[in-house]
């Protein structure tokens, strides 16, 4: 099986409160992708640190969280914070390579700096179809990372060396 066909097999594995990215807005993409990168040890997450990370209110990520909840994207336990279900970690990875994908693409095909190839990644990151994803990434060889160093998960959602790991 390809990576693609891993690919397309996830998405539609993908338990349907996951809903597909397109139906999720650019906040709700934003957040889990924040969420995702602010988990650490148990993975629970208080609401202050991400309002603090979105430069938002407390009020305004605590919403935020109340609806990503409702999605089944988070789990929250008032008081005790809160973290990703799967479908809301499959969300924020499938954003991550998608931003990574395109840095990688602007910098080395359209020979953008990698200074300037950000800020492009965060708008296009949400707007660009699995077919596209799949052409860019093997365009550029199935890369395993960004123009930055950062490493680019697999059209399976996996971190480069992942499958190796067993």
């Amino acid at each position: 099986m390809t990576d693609t066909d891993d690919h397309a097999a996830r998405l539609a594995a993908l338990p349907s409160a996951a809903m597909s990215k397109p139906l999720l807005s650019v906040a709700i993409q934003d957040y889990l992708k924040s969420i995702y990168k602010l988990q650490t040890g148990d993975g629970r997450l208080s609401i202050s640190s991400l309002a603090h990370d979105q430069k938002v209110s407390a009020a305004s990520a605590s919403a935020m969280v109340k609806k990503l909840a409702v999605l089944g994207l988070v789990e929250h336990e008032r008081y005790r914070g809160f973290h990703l279900t799967t479908a809301g970690e499959q969300v924020a990875l499938e954003v991550i390579r998608h931003h990574r994908l395109i840095e990688l693409y602007l910098a080395e095909t359209l020979g953008l700096h990698v200074d300037d190839v950000h800020d492009e990644a965060d708008r296009l990151e949400h707007v660009i179809s699995e077919e596209l994803e799949g052409r860019i990434d093997q365009a550029l060889g199935f890369p395993t990372h960004d123009p930055h160093g950062d490493p680019i998960p697999n059209a399976a959602l996996e971190w480069p060396g992942e499958r190796d790991r067993g």
